[in-house]
This record gives C-alpha cells, sequence and structure tokens, in this order.
C-alpha cells in the first residue's frame, strides 16, 4: 500500500498447489510476453555503511546484525513501489513485484558479506489472462508476492493485490512472469477487507507441523478485536484464520518463513507527527496455528529519525554460506523519489531464540 503521503502531497506504490482453483487455459499453454515488454535497465547502487546514524559503529541490535545496503537509483519510470520480495536460496538473485503492476528481476552482487548492488536487472509487467499488462490501478495493485515451487527462472509465484482482492498463481518461465494459471480461493471475510488495506503478507511455510502451508496477513484488518486477520491454506483444504496481536497500530507489510515454521513478520507505521518506523516480529512455530490468537517477540523497532528505514515492504529470507539466516527488506518509494528512497536492506539473524531487543523508543 501506498503511504499516505503521497496521497496528501498530491504529486509532490504438492498440497499447496491444489488449493489454487482453475483460472481458464494454463499458462503454460500460452506464448510467453514478447521479448519486447521485458526491459533491461541500469540500477545505481549507493552503499549504506551504517543503519544507526546515531552510532555508526554499531552493527548488532538484538539478535540481527546489520550486514549492509544500498540506496537504489535508476532513470527507468517504472522503477519503484516495490512492495513485494522473494530472494533466491543462495541470495545471489531476487524478484521484487510493485504496486504498479510491475516485476523485476536482478542479480545481487555483494563485497565479502555485504551488498554492492544490482546486475543483470530486468523489469517486465505483470500479465493478465490475455498476456496483457494489468492496465487499471484496480488491478494491478500487486502488494505481496511468494515462490510456490521451483525457481526464480522457472517455477510459480503467488502474487497477492489489493483493492481488486486476490492472490494469484503464475508461473515463471525463463525467468519471465506469464499470464495467470489459477487463483487461491479466498474466505469470505477476506472480501471485507478494507480496498488499500488488503493481503500485504504472503508465505509458504518451510518447515514445521505446516510446511508447505501458504500463509497471508492482510496490511490491516482488524474488526474491533484488536487483532490483525490472516489465513491459512493447509494440504489444499478451506482458509483458516490466524490471529496476530496489533500492537501501537503498526500494519503488517510482509512476512518470511523460516525452516523451523516459524515466522518474521514484518511492520511498517507512519503518521506526518512521528515519520515512519519499522518493526520486525517472530512468531514461533509452538505459538502458529490456525484459529490462534498470537503474540510474538518484537525483534527489531526503530524509526526513521534514528535508522537508515524508510516505508519498508518486502522482506525474504534466504540461507547463508554457514546455514544462517539472512532477511533482505526493500522499501516502496511511492514513486516520490523527492521524500522517498527505494532501500535494500540485509541483516543476519544470528540468535533466533533471543529476546527482545532494545528499540529507539523513548
Amino acid at each position: 500500500m501506498r503511504l499516505d503521503r503521497r496521497t496528501m502531497l498530491g504529486g509532490l506504490l504438492t498440497g499447496a498447489a491444489a488449493a489454487l482453483a482453475p483460472a481458464g487455459s494454463r499458462a503454460e499453454d500460452k506464448d510467453p510476453p514478447p521479448a519486447a515488454s521485458v526491459e533491461a535497465i541500469e540500477v545505481d547502487a549507493k552503499p549504506i555503511a551504517h543503519f544507526d546514524r546515531r552510532q555508526p559503529d554499531t552493527t548488532r541490535f538484538g539478535p540481527l546484525e546489520f550486514r549492509g545496503g544500498l540506496v537504489l537509483t535508476s532513470a527507468s519510470s517504472d522503477f519503484g513501489g516495490w512492495s513485494g520480495l522473494v530472494v533466491a536460496p543462495d541470495g545471489k538473485s531476487l524478484l521484487a513485484i510493485s504496486d504498479a503492476g510491475t516485476w523485476m528481476t536482478a542479480e545481487l552482487a555483494y563485497d565479502r558479506d555485504r551488498p554492492q548492488g544490482l546486475g543483470n536487472v530486468r523489469l517486465g509487467p505483470i500479465p493478465d489472462s490475455g498476456g496483457r499488462p494489468l492496465e487499471s490501478k484496480k488491478d494491478a495493485d500487486a502488494e505481496a508476492v511468494a515462490l510456490l515451487e521451483g525457481n526464480l527462472q522457472n517455477g510459480t509465484l503467488l502474487i497477492g493485490f489489493e483493492r481488486n482482492h486476490r492472490i494469484v498463481r503464475h508461473p515463471v518461465r525463463a525467468g519471465i512472469i506469464q499470464p495467470p494459471a489459477g487463483t487461491l480461493s479466498l474466505p469470505a471475510d477476506a472480501r471485507r477487507m478494507p480496498a488499500n488495506r488488503g493481503i500485504e503478507a504472503l508465505t509458504v511455510l518451510q518447515g514445521g507441523r505446516y510446511k508447505g502451508a501458504i500463509v497471508a496477513f492482510a496490511e490491516r484488518f482488524t474488526p474491533s478485536s484488536g487483532y490483525h486477520t490472516g489465513w491459512l491454506w493447509i494440504d489444499g483444504g478451506e482458509a483458516q484464520r490466524l490471529q496476530l496481536q496489533d500492537i501501537d497500530g503498526f500494519n503488517i507489510t510482509d512476512a518470511a518463513a523460516m525452516p523451523d515454521g516459524s515466522l518474521i513478520v514484518l511492520e511498517r507505521y507512519f503518521r506526518w507527527t512521528e515519520g515512519v518506523k519499522m518493526r520486525l516480529r517472530h512468531i514461533s512455530a509452538a505459538e502458529f496455528g490456525p484459529g490462534r490468537q498470537m503474540t510474538a517477540r518484537t525483534l527489531f523497532e526503530g524509526s526513521g529519525s534514528s535508522f537508515e528505514i524508510d516505508n519498508m515492504e518486502g522482506l525474504a529470507l534466504h540461507r547463508g554460506a554457514g546455514g544462517e539466516s539472512i532477511l533482505t527488506l526493500v522499501s516502496d518509494d511511492n514513486f516520490n523519489h523527492l521524500l522517498q528512497r527505494t532501500l535494500l536492506l540485509q541483516f543476519m539473524l544470528r540468535d533466533e531464540r533471543a529476546g527482545a531487543v532494545p528499540s529507539d523508543r523513548t
């Protein structure tokens, strides 16, 4: 979802597969989008040397260790609005989706463990069932993405859209997103999500009791309950409700699955009087489950006045060379290059059992 500031400024973005209903002819039988619709672009990357402006030498934030970050810019008018993220298991490539109905793939270069830049960057439109770009904002507002099966070259993605609320299965062939091959059946209460507060978090569980199940959370759907609403699809069955405690009015913007069956949830808060904030919470595998009212542990919370953060909307997880969990985050600049930035941040989760961390809250 785009932050309120853009509107106010006025111009100053297996089993799981069985749950997907058919959507007409299969995308595998269609011709891929024409090569002309896929654009190679250049992306400049300025390193972020220090995450904490107040203590530039600090790299450890409770269980998180800052590995590095980048400020990304491009001359392409289609670059921006990145709202969902997938990183390959080896951390060397990524796919992002934009709330303007665009996808981006890139190779992620490193200087030792620090992100250094993006190479071989390609942009393309998320296609409709006829292979044409999604035109209207109502249909093109993609906010979440997850890899259901395969890889980023040849696999299957789930893409979550708000306004016209839906979760769509898109095959990927030769690194290009194909027309949809099915949709996930949403529960009746999901149809009551606010138009601009729909599905923002989407992931596939990587371990534990519910391995392979699909998880989705709305950005803000808390019908007088004090809990965010999410859903769990197990082995192709009907969606089962999840609830995550709403703390201090933060909105959910993404989630990433851990190998043990737990979840990391990314949250964002914005007020003109307070600026933008970011929070990461960990839902343990023991706490997670259908029908649960979950609390989760805060791993990090900070504001843009102290830390190098912006409108953080995309979250992905991969394993490092030593088996460590690496979190990658990307921000949605709302195509507002004057006031916002596209940031890519990486952290290593050093102690996945560590307690809550101090933040910059006073």
